[in-house]
């Protein structure tokens, strides 16, 4: 009686595990489940833009996994390097590598240990390193390769140092403009990338060598070097774009330099009429004719300190700067200056670079609100007038500056109204900016989201979960099969210690 009670027993226990694990099973087989994605790691990207007056550091990360073919990119940090740009290291052994060291410590910093080797690295010298490739090729190529035997030391995935050209430089700015105003893609309240569906915004750089113009555009560009196709987020792209070497802040101020001690015919002292009346200051005469970009009168230039005296009179400081442009002798059916062809500009722009610093200039000296050709010639006009002393007590902290504002002022009117032929149409629809959101506008963000769009993407890891519905309906039936199970174990004691007698 005791065997077979015990037999009995056991086969009660056996077909109640059996009934609960296959019930189980047909459970898991059957109740709806989901994909659910896991977040994947971010990558980095590191661009220096080394650029003609200093280099500047931008950190980019964005999901392994990428959003039509481009991944989704924004800014993590930047770093200003101290001291000039990489080309005026030109024939000063080691010295562009250490300018780089304090950013690219920073970047150790910054991102993850366990992503630096897959970290990519990239530095772009722009309008600085294109003058001195000009006039120095070998001191040039001696820069790019210090600065990029230094950053192989560094234990992220070196790319290249190289020289962009300046239509590469446009392109990429205009990329990061609309990047950041979102008119490529936009993330919606329901969690997914949509296509706003808006026009494009037009991209106006002013940086320290050049100045660069880029727009989409559907009129015809009838020179092909001012044509570039970009493919971003599953669209194709066909943009104008124009970089003017020679035409950034700083060389436009040695130029006009060189302009004035040629039409007054000394080459030890000048009267100024962009400078501020009274106001005197002497530059190296070597300095002036050390770039490309002025034409040396002579095989050797004296080192001597040229004379300057300032008459602040803003008539004659435009006449000046506009006779660093050429109008004449357009070959195609419309041109800006210096005989480049330019379609009608349409649309909006974004102003950057030198162009913001220059409008917030005009705007805190002057308290005038820039938003007509009529406000920015009223701007000027009142700053030219203005003392050295003056400018000062409205603008504080840039002293070193203030001199160069009037001839910056006549140049940006000169470029941005005759030039590139903005009205009183057109003109309103320029937004002067620093930054998007938190992001600094330039070349470099663009150039990042092109680079991204060549790196592999990591798989989107996936792993199979119940949906929250079906775990209550699961943990139910548990308990429910539990409590059964338990119900005849205990009646299986209970038979047998009736059997037994106990």
């Amino acid at each position: 009686m005791a065997s077979m009670g015990n037999q009995q027993q056991c086969q009660i226990i056996t077909a109640t595990a059996a009934l609960f694990l296959a019930i189980c099973g047909i459970l898991l087989l059957v109740v709806p489940t989901e994909d659910v994605k896991e977040p994947p790691e971010f990558m980095y990207g590191i661009v220096l833009d080394a650029g003609s007056s200093h280099t500047a550091m931008f950190i980019y990360k964005w999901p392994a996994d990428k959003q039509n073919g481009t991944g989704i990119v924004s800014q993590h940090s930047e770093c200003h390097a101290k001291g000039g740009g990489i080309s005026s290291y030109a024939g000063s052994r080691g010295g562009a590598a250490r300018s780089l060291e304090e950013c690219m410590e920073q970047a150790m910093q910054k991102i993850p240990k366990s992503r630096h080797k897959l970290t990519p690295l990239y530095l772009g010298a722009t309008a600085g390193m294109r003058l001195l490739n000009i006039s120095k090729p070998k001191e040039s190529d001696e820069v790019l390769k210090e600065v990029g035997d230094k950053l192989k030391t560094y234990p992220f995935s070196f790319k290249g140092a190289s020289i962009l050209s300046g239509q590469e430089e446009g392109a990429y700015g205009w990329v990061t403009v609309n990047y950041l105003l979102e008119n490529y893609i936009k993330y919606g309240f329901v969690g997914q990338w949509l296509s706003p569906g808006r026009d494009t915004v037009g991209a106006l750089d002013f940086g320290g060598a050049s100045t660069q113009i880029t727009f989409e555009t559907k009129q015809r560009v009838e020179n092909k070097d001012n044509l570039m196709k970009l493919r971003l987020y599953g669209r194709d792209y066909q943009i104008y774009t124009q970089s003017f070497l020679c035409y950034g802040r700083d060389q436009v101020l040695l130029r006009l330099l060189a302009l004035l001690i040629k039409t007054q015919g000394s080459d030890r002292s000048i009267v100024h009429p962009c400078y501020p009346a009274g106001h005197n200051d002497s530059i190296k005469l070597s300095t002036v004719f050390d770039t490309p970009c002025n034409e040396r009168q002579s095989p050797s230039i004296p080192d001597v300190e040229l004379q300057i005296k300032g008459t602040g009179n803003y008539d004659q400081c435009l006449g000046n700067v506009s006779h660093l442009f050429s109008f004449n002798n357009c070959s195609y059916s419309r041109c800006s200056f210096d005989k480049v062809f330019q379609p009608n500009i349409t649309g909006n722009f974004m102003a950057f670079s030198a162009f913001f610093y220059t409008h917030s200039f005009l705007q805190q000296a002057t308290g005038i609100s820039i938003k007509s050709p009529e406000h920015l010639e009223n701007a000027a006009r009142m700053v030219c007038n203005m003392s050295f002393q003056e400018m000062n007590n409205k603008v504080q902290g840039q002293e070193s500056r203030l001199k160069d504002y009037c001839a910056v002022s006549a140049f940006v009117r000169v470029l941005l109204l005759r030039g590139y032929g903005f009205d009183d149409l057109s003109f309103p629809h320029i937004s002067f900016q620093k930054k998007a959101g938190d992001t600094s506008v330039g070349w470099s963000l663009g150039y990042m989201l092109n680079l991204s769009n060549l790196l592999p993407a990591e798989d989107v890891l996936l792993k199979k979960t119940l949906r929250s519905s079906a775990w209550g309906a699961l943990i139910t039936l548990f308990c429910f099969l539990l409590i059964m199970a338990l119900y005849f174990l205990l009646r299986a004691i209970h038979k047998k210690g009736t059997d037994t007698g106990i």
